[in-house]
């Protein structure tokens, strides 16, 4: 370190003054010699004293600068040593170089100099191997931060114990919002005497205040089918571990008196603002509704929905109100549009277009113009002689046309009307529902995660067999300014033959209401069996398929393809539905590659085994009792060992009736 007398912003001037005064002194000399010799004596003596007091200065600069480097280095190496920090140095082959004593005293060592973080800490070699440079990690029942320094292969190790149980309290102890409804409470307790509906719900509150208490939640009744309920986070986990067990004490308990009541639970959590909560839990409650009811939908912050439940087939209690209700509004926003484009999902099947034909009819006889959007490169042999025999009808064939054109004549007053999917992923062309503002969506699955956004008006029915059937009933309340063609009301007989499997599955009186109703209107039911047939070649697809086929225990059929051989979509539903008719099967899957290079599987049951909930863990949906799913980037195999994973999650997690 310098010294400060030493700068030559200082030194200057004393040697100038110096100098100054021997000059004096010579010219005082050179008059008076004592005198100019007592005063070089002076000066002398004046310069003798400063370089003494410099040099015990510089003596005191250097002992106090070498006392404080040494209390610095001394408390860097007690900091390095003693601080509750963890460091280590490591080499190239995760060998430890050096610890401070805290580290060790961590891992309940003395030293660790010399091991291998294999050893001791193998869960730090992802850590250093990935492009993280942070992680929390466990040693010996305590939370650690772990800060990587790369270039110097430093570790630095922060106890975040508290921290973490802190974030765990905070987590467990957020408020979570849940809405109840009694799905079917009117239908069950109508006509039924004061006396008797008062047991109900003297049973019903009696169960669900039981549930309460059991697991320390807040339950309010707000209506007659209606409940709030309010928890934290740890209780939902409680419930979600338990599977909701509530929907079938309730669902069991009530049909000892031959009156089955269900639950729909919607419920909000996730977030500390309660008007959130509040709008989470009731939109969930729609979504579990939409989807069928009992059974129980969580919607978390990021989009993601949970589902637990949904292992009875819904009970039809859509009214005739309600369907007259639908149609009047869908005429209304007809009539203020200037042209009305119709589209399915891809792929259409004969229920999809059976149902856009209807549409298509509706439009007419509100005197609009009517389009289907349909790519008919993308079709199944079914739909490809529907195809053929609409070609036959001019004024009909000149109503479909392609994704592009119905791009370049849509306008700001178009309605969009999506039928038989309401899922953005699956219409035949998402850039009209970019383009068209007013969008009305029209279908029968259960309601899954992904909707289309804003639509103007929705009507999705679970309960009915197909959207043909939906289309059918709207039909009936819309003018009656022209009759349905032959060929129209066969092409919405065929979509609801195709999806009840010729009246066999999910098949309530309603449907059959339908189906007399486009008997009356001249359908043909020979040509529906004409388009349904199907050709040798695939008849024997089908029958190799089912030969692989092999039954476990539990009723479940798992057939696969040839691994070199592409198979039609339509294909994988028939082969599902031949497995489905065997002896001792309750659920079948079949498992192949499509001719879009994806592994499809299609899903099929009896009812006693929930397959739409074995394909929403795979990706896909559908219903309860017939659903699928689309695999990409991946294998046959890995396909197959992915769907009995999911079968056996299913199994183990109590949801087999």
């Amino acid at each position: 370190m310098s010294n400060f007398y030493e700068k030559q912003a200082y030194r200057y001037p004393i040697y100038a003054l110096i100098g100054v005064s021997l000059i004096f002194i010579v010219i005082v000399s050179y008059f008076q010699w004592m005198i100019g010799l007592a005063g070089l004596l002076l000066l002398g003596v004046v310069i003798y004293y400063w370089l003494r007091s410099q040099q015990s200065l510089d003596k005191e600069i250097e002992e106090y600068i070498s006392t404080l480097s040494y209390r610095v280095k001394k408390v860097g190496e007690e900091a390095l040593m003693e601080m509750p920090i963890g460091i280590m140095l490591i080499n190239d082959d995760y060998g430890i170089e050096w610890t401070n004593s805290f580290l060790a005293s961590c891992f309940h060592e003395d030293t660790l100099v010399g091991r291998s973080l294999y050893d001791i800490a193998e869960q730090l070699i992802p850590l250093i191997k990935q492009e993280t440079d942070t992680e929390v990690i466990d040693i010996h029942g305590r939370k650690f931060r772990v800060i990587l320094k790369r270039e110097e292969r430093l570790l630095y190790f922060f106890d975040v114990t508290e921290q973490v149980e802190l974030e765990k309290q905070y987590e467990a102890e957020r408020t979570v919002l849940g809405v109840i409804f009694l799905d079917n409470y009117d239908e069950v307790t109508q006509g039924l005497d004061d006396q008797t509906k008062s047991q109900i719900n003297s049973q019903v509150m009696s169960i669900l205040n039981k549930w309460a208490n059991d697991y320390g939640l807040f339950l309010k009744r707000t209506s007659s089918d209606r409940f709030i309920a309010v928890m934290n986070e740890h209780i939902l986990q409680q419930l979600e571990k338990n599977k909701f067990s509530i929907l079938d004490e309730v669902r069991e308990q009530t049909m000892k008196n031959n009156l089955q009541l269900t639950l729909s639970i919607g419920i909000g959590s996730g977030v500390s603002s309660l008007p959130e909560l509040g709008a989470l839990a009731q939109s969930s409650l729609d979504l579990a509704l939409g989807r069928g009811g009992d059974q129980v939908a969580i919607k978390q912050t990021n989009g993601k929905v949970k589902f637990y439940g949904g292992k009875t087939n819904p009970m039809e209690k859509r009214t005739r109100v309600r369907a007259r209700v639908i149609s009047h509004a869908l005429k209304e926003l007809i009539t203020e549009s200037d042209k009305v484009l119709i589209m399915g999902h891809k792929y259409p099947d004969m229920d999809a277009l059976g149902a856009c034909i209807g549409i298509l009819k509706v439009a007419q006889l509100n005197q609009k113009e009517g389009f289907i959007v349909i790519d008919t490169a993308h079709i199944d042999s079914g739909v490809q002689r529907l195809i053929e025999e609409i070609k036959k009808h001019a004024e009909l064939w000149s109503r479909f046309i392609t994704a592009e054109e119905a791009l370049e004549i849509a306008t700001d007053d178009t309605l969009l009307i999506v039928v038989d999917t309401h899922k953005p992923s699956l219409v035949i062309e998402e850039k009209l529902l970019f383009r068209i503002d007013n969008v009305v969506v029209i279908d029968h699955h259960r309601r899954g995660e992904e909707f289309i956004n804003d639509p103007l008006l929705v009507y999705m029915e679970p309960y009915a067999s197909s959207t043909s059937e939906l289309v059918t009933e709207l039909l009936e309340y819309q003018p009656k300014r022209m009759k349905l063609t032959m060929l129209e009301a066969t092409a919405l007989l065929a979509g609801i033959v195709v999806d009840t499997k010729s009246f066999t599955l999910r098949t309530g009186s309603r449907t059959f209401d339908a189906a007399s109703y486009l008997r009356a209107q001249g359908a043909d039911t020979v040509l529906v069996q004409k388009l349904l047939k199907e050709n040798i070649n695939n008849y024997i697809k089908r029958a190799k398929i089912i030969e692989n086929a092999s039954i476990d225990a539990n009723g479940i059929a798992i057939a696969k393809g040839n691994e070199n051989e592409t198979y039609d979509q339509v294909l994988i539903a028939q082969t599902a539905d031949t497995l489905l008719s065997l002896n001792d099967v309750a659920a079948s899957f079949v498992i192949s590659k499509r001719d879009d290079q994806t592994i499809g599987i299609s899903a099929r049951s009896l009812g006693e085994i929930n397959v739409q909930v074995i394909m929403e863990s795979l990706g896909g949906g559908g219903h309860l009792t017939n659903a699928a799913a689309q695999l990409r980037d991946i294998t046959l195999e890995e396909a197959e060992k992915r769907l009995k994973a999911a079968i056996d999650d299913y199994l183990e997690g109590g949801n087999k009736l």
